[in-house]
């Protein structure tokens, strides 16, 4: 193969239709329910419940959306505190200013780069005992008085569950809440237990780049059935029972649509399949791959189940001293291929750097020298043979 042959474009992570979604969605225009709810609504929420064995599933118009109104339900407001880990996508953070509460930022650990289990209880003694201000660049720190966390909101990121057993035992021990950004991760698993189900409530994404799509949308799950029921009420503006349009207190339109629910029922038809696409995916890369000294997959522990939803890795410096990832990123671009960096820790994002952060680096780290590789379930071999290609010459430019 010529490396320097320019191909069809070869996307990071693109839609992948199973074939019956036009039937589903067609449904909605044949019962003429062009609307948030209907039957495609309920049958889709059905289908999530049935699939991670919880009794309560309600789709919202993102992932966003639910974290909003998880955050929402379990009280969080006014300067309050949410544990949130820093190595995410900004989404998972936003909704706690929407709420005019403050997030503390809590580094990965090295298995799994999620939320670091003991960077987590760190934070929340820092949050007891009155020094939580010694970790912030924010002055309104200084002279808070002791007070506990309302939330932690830990992420199963590219599709790999977080150390999960330990983060809800420290969450027990301390009486807080666990709200899961399971947005990449449906069908990952930690010892048989689907992500998003562990926390008083979970979320999950539909965007078009996810293990399965809506186009957008995403959905809030709990075991709780007061959370989906206010949930629901909270999505629908917040109108109160009368007869007429009344409200009591502040609503969203966050509702999901008809429509785009007959799509989701067509992916869920497809969605152990998408998985075990994205798995073989992984493994072809690290197999393919492994020859090669200074590069590192991050691996399942054991018990863990991961869904590969994207497939990432991380080069070691010393073996590859002038890699720069943006030089490695336009390298792909310029042969029709995206590619993108590891998430930046939102602890250094201009507008969250002063908020109180609780690591080591490491996630400065995996965003300095990691990489995300295409992996969507409709690569072709062909597709993945050409980034493994590429992936090689451009490592042998830089080797020490």
């Amino acid at each position: 193969m010529n490396v320097s042959t320019k191909t069809k474009r070869i996307f990071l992570s693109s839609p992948h239709m199973g074939g019956t979604e036009m039937k589903h969605v067609q449904n909605a225009f044949s019962e003429n329910y062009i609307a948030p709810l209907g039957t495609n609504v309920d049958r889709f929420e059905g289908k999530l419940r049935q699939y991670l064995s919880i009794s309560g599933a309600l789709t919202t118009a993102s992932g966003t959306a639910a974290l909003h109104l998880g955050l929402r339900m379990l009280g969080v407001a006014n300067d309050d505190l949410v544990l949130c880990q820093s190595f995410t996508f900004v989404a998972t953070v936003n909704p706690i200013l929407y709420q005019w509460a403050h997030p503390v930022f809590i580094d990965s650990e090295r298995d799994t780069w999620n939320m670091d289990p003991d960077q987590l209880e760190r934070a929340i003694k820092a949050c007891l005992d009155g020094t939580l201000h010694e970790f912030s660049g924010l002055g309104f720190f200084k002279n808070r008085p002791p007070q506990l966390p309302k939330a932690i909101v830990p992420v199963h990121l590219y599709g790999m569950p977080a150390k999960m057993d330990r983060i809800m035992d420290i969450a027990d021990r301390y009486g807080i809440p666990v709200l899961e950004d399971a947005a990449e991760a449906l069908g990952s698993e930690v010892r048989g237990r689907k992500c998003g189900t562990f926390g008083e409530m979970g979320i999950f994404s539909f965007n078009g780049n996810k293990i399965i799509t809506t186009s957008g949308g995403g959905a809030l799950v709990s075991g709780d059935p007061r959370h989906i029921e206010n949930g629901l009420f909270l999505s629908s503006q917040a109108r109160d029972p009368e007869i007429h349009y009344e409200h009591s207190m502040l609503g969203y339109n966050y509702r999901f649509s008809n429509v785009l629910a007959g799509i989701g029922i067509g992916q869920m038809e497809m969605l152990d399949r998408f998985i075990a696409k994205r798995r073989n995916n992984f493994f072809r890369y690290r197999r393919e791959l492994e020859d090669l000294p200074g590069i590192f997959f991050p691996m399942e522990p054991e018990g863990y189940f991961s869904n590969r939803w994207l497939t990432t890795l991380v080069f070691d410096a010393n073996w590859y001293p002038t890699l720069r990832i943006p030089d490695l990123v336009a390298y792909f671009s310029e042969h029709n291929i995206e590619c993108r960096p590891l998430w930046k820790p939102i602890h250094l994002q201009p507008l969250y750097r002063d908020y109180p952060y609780f690591g080591d680096g490491f996630g400065e780290f995996l965003f300095g020298h990691g990489i995300c590789l295409p992996s969507g379930s409709n690569l072709s071999r062909e597709d993945i043979a050409l980034v493994i290609l590429l992936l090689r010459d451009f490592l042998a430019k830089h080797k020490a």
